[in-house]
């Protein structure tokens, strides 16, 4: 896929998350009298068991997965980056601490992070998100301590000293333009990392709790009526696969060799 279709397809799907909720707002109505109706121009993904709109529920779960990713890697990657520049421009002891810090959770798998706040969060939004930023922070953190050693080593930044131009000058002139593209790179997998990993909590029961709309638990439920209703497995899986597509193909230039 061309970035330019990935942009394409990852637009439409933030146009369904930010405007389907507005089109389809009363995604928690149940009516058991339009058990599994099938789809119609009115409902294009029909009803569930419980007779809720399919694609009310859809477009309330798109919105929750997209919001909460950009959430958790927003603050991942911001405590990360000053931590990284702060680590990597004191030296001494204020690396020596933060660097532990981030040795202490690299020893425990990202997952197993995740997984141990969303038992503590019992369906809790705010601390799901705690959970995933924390599991994500450690990579931005070496990423840029490594190289802003390099940066704050070079010849450009030691004549920046020399100059007396300050530390504003060498942060907008040297740091930010070698870190930009390596943080985008990383925010954009970052993304659809944190989708998949919320939508994998959904589906195994520890995620977000019913009746809030989850990609993932939208999987579990629909699953035991897969040969009744399948267009509602396929939704889910559909908006997930675009979504991981469309990042994947929206920064393969900038990993390639």
């Amino acid at each position: 896929m061309t970035p330019v279709a990935a942009r394409t397809l990852l637009a439409v799907l933030a146009l369904f998350a930010l405007a389907g909720p507005l089109v389809w707002p009363e995604h928690a109505v149940q009516d058991l009298s339009r058990f599994l109706e099938p789809p119609s121009l009115a409902e294009p993904l029909g009803r569930d068991p419980l007779g809720r709109s399919v694609v009310a529920r859809l477009a309330h779960a798109t919105q929750l997965s997209l919001l909460m990713a950009v959430l958790c890697v927003a603050t991942a990657l911001l405590v990360g980056t000053l931590a990284g520049i702060v680590a990597a421009w004191r030296g001494g002891w204020v690396d020596t601490v933060l660097h532990g810090l981030s040795e202490a959770f690299i020893a425990l798998p990202a997952l197993l992070v995740v997984l141990i706040f969303s038992a503590l969060a019992n369906g809790d939004l705010w601390t799901l998100y705690i959970g995933l930023a924390l599991a994500q922070w450690v990579e931005y953190f070496r990423m840029v301590r490594s190289r802003s050693g390099l940066v704050l080593a070079g010849p450009a930044v030691e004549a920046a000293w020399m100059l007396k131009l300050g530390p504003a000058h060498v942060l907008r002139r040297h740091l930010w333009p070698e870190l930009r593209p390596l943080l985008a790179t990383m925010a954009t997998f970052g993304i659809g990392s944190s989708i998949l990993a919320l939508s994998t909590l959904g589906f195994v029961g520890v995620g977000i709790r019913p009746p809030t709309p989850e990609l993932g638990l939208m999987l579990t439920e629909a699953f035991p009526y897969y040969h009744e209703a399948p267009w509602m497995s396929l939704a889910p899986v559909l908006v997930l696969t675009t979504i991981l597509i469309g990042l994947l193909s929206l920064r393969r230039k900038e990993v390639r060799p």
